[in-house]
């Protein structure tokens, strides 16, 4: 009897949505997660500017989209995308709240509509990190930016030793790490997603234990340093 065809792009969804929930879905963060979501926002912050009446995209943001939340207020509009959200998210009026598998879902959002994108601790959850960079690539406008934060390899043994040893972090979180990202490993992939090298900015922060990176789509001023 054939077999049923299954697409390249259903095949990914299927390998992608193995995850049983979204980041703080059902459970509270523990001290150590707090701690590395308030140092990420403290970066957005610093690099995103103000935040007022821009159009931002959380592309994996949590259950509670807790970054989100903290500049609602500021602006116009928030895109938040998971495989699962809150339900007051879903219904603000600011919010357009998707739920589903990244990266495939990302083509809900129309070309070049967002400010600012944020990709924030997602990327090492997925098999194909450089097709959801290249959806981050195609949603932000010109002279827009793209914020991304990854673990380093330094930061495997981190997290690691929290979750299955001190039981400080979700261990479910930490089994579904597919990859983890030095400079040197992180800088290729933004510019085979479109970035133009003069465009990015990528350095360790966290004492090492995270890459982040700042990218500017074309049309903007270089921020290369």
């Amino acid at each position: 009897m054939p077999q049923p065809q299954v697409s390249n792009a259903d095949r990914a969804a299927l390998r992608e949505g193995v995850r049983e929930r979204a980041y703080g879905q059902g459970y509270q963060p523990s001290p150590v997660d707090r701690l590395g979501v308030w140092l990420s926002a403290r970066q957005i912050r610093r690099y995103a500017g103000s935040l007022a009446g821009k159009q931002l995209g959380d592309f994996g943001c949590g259950y509670h989209a807790a970054f989100v939340r903290t500049v609602l207020s500021q602006l116009e509009r928030a895109v938040i995308v998971d495989s699962a959200l809150a339900p007051d998210l879903k219904s603000h009026r600011n919010v357009t709240a998707i739920e589903g598998i990244l990266p495939g879902v990302l083509n809900q959002v129309p070309v070049a509509s967002l400010d600012i994108v944020l990709c924030i601790s997602v990327l090492e959850h997925l098999w194909d990190p450089l097709a959801a960079l290249q959806e981050c690539f195609r949603i932000v406008r010109p002279g827009g930016l793209c914020i991304f934060n990854v673990p380093t390899w330094r930061g495997k043994r981190f997290l690691e030793y929290s979750a299955f040893r001190l039981g400080l972090s979700p261990k479910d979180e930490m089994d579904d790490h597919k990859a983890y990202y030095d400079v040197k490993d992180f800088w290729p992939l933004l510019v085979r997603a479109g970035f133009r090298p003069r465009n990015i900015r990528c350095f360790s922060h966290k004492l090492g234990l995270n890459t982040f990176a700042i990218c500017r789509s074309h049309g903007g001023a270089d921020i290369t340093t």
